[in-house]
């Protein structure tokens, strides 16, 4: 049995050990209903924590105030990778999570993950709502998780602080930050990059002190994280539609009753829609600050990129269950 005291005793519990405490009393019952925890290392007005926000507020309305949700956002209670064990171990109820930082440990993540097995954002949206989504939260349960909805992303491109990117040679010697995934590690290296594993929180100094030259990442994430100060130059390569995922500690979701578990579940599904809006309408906005404030923006040559990225696909393709899921996933191009 997995205890607070032997959590802490782990090295996650260790880092996380000044907020636990907090936590921990915050999943006790409120006025004889639950206070739930909310994580996320973006900030306030992200659409992920927006739509998040709405799961609270209506969970609070449907159940007269019995149930109730608490969020910490822009990293308050640390990186993505520590908000993931917090909550296998119950230490937080929920948490919104990057794809790409599940994929070793949850191998259907992979499958949204490859590079250019989504070839649009409706492509992208109409494959998780024709089931994709369903199928890939399912690999959860084995993992003390309950997935609770998947929340696109747009598309990630590449942004340096040294010149623009259209073909993959333009990336050769750059070292660039990357989640700590090995689908994404082997990306950057066929396109001649040198992955830089690195949280996004270290992202920016990372550019200024010159450790790293870029990143990959969507527009939305370009523009919040402030990455646009330190690097003038977007390239619109599109190479992964990797989503986010809303996850809970099935401690937490076992709690509930099974009625409010239902009203959980489907309430976390219908924000989807709620993110989206706020997604679609936000990232145009953030197009236009960066470029605004300076940003040089480009198209690259996706054919060139394509070619590059196929030794990748088929490497992960040869595994039955993701080449069933991709299979699944094209269908809807």
């Amino acid at each position: 049995m997995i205890t607070r005291r032997n959590f802490l005793a782990t090295g996650i519990g260790a880092l996380a050990a000044p907020m636990l405490a907090g936590c921990t009393r915050q999943q006790a019952p409120v006025a004889g209903g639950h206070l739930l925890t909310a994580t996320d290392v973006h900030v306030a007005d992200y659409p992920t924590v927006t739509a998040v926000k709405w799961i609270g507020e209506t969970l609070e309305r449907e159940t007269g105030g019995r149930l109730r949700l608490r969020q910490y956002h822009s990293g308050q209670l640390g990186r993505e990778s520590e908000a993931i064990d917090m909550a296998r171990f119950g230490a937080i109820d929920i948490t919104r999570v990057y794809s790409g930082a599940l994929n070793n440990a949850f191998p259907l993540t992979r499958a949204l993950c490859l590079p250019y097995v989504f070839d649009s954002v409706p492509h992208m949206r109409a494959a998780l709502d024709g089931g994709i989504a369903d199928a890939v939260l399912k690999g959860f349960e084995s993992r003390d998780l309950v997935g609770l909805a998947i929340y696109d992303s747009g598309a990630r491109c590449f942004y340096n602080t040294k010149h623009p990117i259209v073909e993959p040679k333009d990336l050769h010697g750059l070292k660039l930050r990357v989640a700590s995934s090995d689908i994404f590690i082997q990306l950057m290296r066929l396109f001649g990059a040198n992955p830089t594993p690195m949280s996004l929180g270290d992202t920016f100094s990372g550019m200024e002190t010159h450790m790293i030259d870029g990143a990959e990442n969507n527009m939305r994430s370009f523009h919040s994280s402030r990455h646009f100060e330190a690097a003038h130059y977007w390239s619109q390569s599109e190479h992964s539609y990797a989503p986010d995922v809303l996850l809970m500690s099935r401690a937490s979701f076992e709690q509930l009753t099974p009625a409010d578990r239902s009203l959980l579940l489907e309430t976390a599904r219908a924000s989807t829609q709620v993110m989206r809006q706020q997604w679609d309408a936000s990232e145009d906005a953030a197009r236009k600050a960066v470029t605004d404030y300076g940003v040089k923006t480009n198209d690259v040559d996706l054919a060139a990129f394509r070619r590059a990225a196929e030794p990748l696909l088929r490497e992960y393709q040869q595994q039955p269950e993701l080449a069933a899921l991709v299979r699944r996933i094209r269908d809807f191009a």
